[in-house]
């Protein structure tokens, strides 16, 4: 019910999950969450992260511009808790599987897309999602060691949530 990839700063679960959600919608799962996409600027500026929610395309940025000298941390919390609740709310239409962008710094903390994942699990939904290298031990310990260690290719996480809807319908 619960599948994961391991992120890291240099190996993003990002393009495998947007594909995954794009392919399981075209099949016709009814599916909630959050894809992240960051742009490329070509100008040596720092990228911008959004989430692209799921399934209605609202896109919220959760990066924050600090400045051209700035080397902190450029997450906007509240703009991250703002897409978790949208995403939050659909759960309330029973889909088929949440798919969250990530359990980062945020969601080992407590906040984020983690009492997302909590509910969705609570009741029953399957959950795929991105976990970053460095907060693996806080998933771990969230989630009771239950979730099952996916590999970054969009085939092998085809083929496990197409078993994991077929074990939950």
């Amino acid at each position: 019910m619960l599948g994961y990839i391991i992120a890291t700063k240099t190996q993003t679960a990002n393009t495998t999950l947007t594909e995954v959600s794009r392919r399981l919608l075209a099949e016709g799962v009814t599916l909630v969450g959050a894809c992240q996409i960051n742009d490329d600027p070509q100008d040596g500026t720092p990228y911008h992260m959004d989430l692209h929610l799921i399934p209605d395309g609202d896109i919220i940025r959760i990066s924050q511009n600090l400045g051209p000298l700035a080397s902190g941390c450029r997450l906007d919390g509240a703009a991250l808790e703002q897409a978790a609740g949208k995403v939050q709310t659909k759960l309330s239409g029973a889909p088929q599987m949440l798919l969250a962008n990530k359990f980062g710094k945020q969601e080992a903390e407590g906040r984020g897309f983690r009492p997302v994942v909590g509910e969705a699990l609570a009741a029953g939904i399957p959950c795929l999602l991105a976990v970053r290298d460095e907060t693996v031990p806080a998933f771990i310990e969230f989630t009771d060691g239950m979730g099952e260690e996916l590999p970054n290719d969009v085939d092998a996480v085809m083929a496990w949530a197409k078993q994991t809807l077929l074990e939950t319908a």
